[in-house]
């Protein structure tokens, strides 16, 4: 069943998986305000329902999103509206409510690049944990050609994603990398062909979700983590993820099952 919610579309595929369709084709999928609204508001009830196992964003029709809306700039109105004070205030409490959740998700999420993924929306694909994409992919840090820079957190983002000085290079050539040179560049996990994209995501979400649901989520938790923080802090915490993941039925189970191939 598809859930239609502004700007956005959510359905469950093979019982534990969510697919979300940035649904806002006549702009790109540009980010608007009712998208914002729509995308934390579905991540955040994924991220309680213990039936989702893993999450997919894709784009509604070729693109997967254009970032800002470019006309709303030029008209200075929606979340480019205001003073200086007031446009650092929207961003604050507007798309950057979008980095704060996903930050938060201990779900995986995947990014199914299906088209043009620039601005603000190379921010988002570089936000999922995993991103797969085919030749029509195309990615652009490309705030400077409008003098803006990443509002939204692209320069935490795309760094973590491809390292600081490919980032650095994004960035100050406002370049559109393609197809495979994405792939090589590190902006994609998987490259497969265009006709395959749908299905081999599919492949992909669901042998994610055939795996422990709670180590899996710790181990994302842990990884991130260890970006952030020291090796003690990170042995302390996953100290006490091990003294959890240990003891759930899912570890029990795939003990058991190993032994019984002996």
């Amino acid at each position: 069943m598809t859930q239609n919610l502004p700007h956005l579309n959510a359905e469950i595929k093979n019982q534990n998986q969510l697919w979300i369709t940035l649904n806002h084709p006549e702009k790109m999928n540009a980010i608007s305000y009712e998208m914002i609204d729509s995308l934390t508001a579905t991540l955040f009830k994924a991220e309680m329902n213990p039936d989702v196992k893993v999450i997919v964003i894709r784009g509604a029709d070729k693109a997967f999103s254009a970032g800002g809306d470019v006309q709303a700039m030029k008209d200075k109105s929606g979340m480019f509206q205001g003073d200086s004070n007031e446009l650092r205030m929207r961003y604050m409490q507007g798309i950057q409510k979008i980095p704060k959740c996903m930050e938060d998700l201990s779900k995986p999420i995947i990014a199914m690049v299906n088209g043009a993924a620039v601005g603000a929306g190379c921010d988002l694909a570089m936000m999922c944990d995993l991103r797969i994409g085919c030749e029509e992919s195309r990615f652009g840090e490309t705030f400077a050609k409008l003098g803006l820079v990443p509002g939204d957190g692209g320069t935490f983002f795309l760094t973590r994603v491809v390292g600081f000085s490919k980032a650095m290079q994004m960035t100050m050539t406002a370049e559109i990398i393609t197809g495979k040179k994405a792939f090589d560049f590190g902006l994609m996990n998987y490259f497969v062909e265009t006709a395959d994209l749908e299905k081999e995501t599919t492949a992909l979400a669901t042998k994610i979700a055939s795996l422990p649901s709670v180590a899996v989520q710790m181990a994302k938790k842990a990884l991130k983590a260890a970006y952030r923080h020291d090796l003690q802090v990170n042995l302390d915490l996953l100290a006490a993820f091990q003294g959890i993941a240990q003891r759930t039925p899912d570890h029990e189970k795939a003990v058991n099952a190993f032994f019984d191939k002996k």
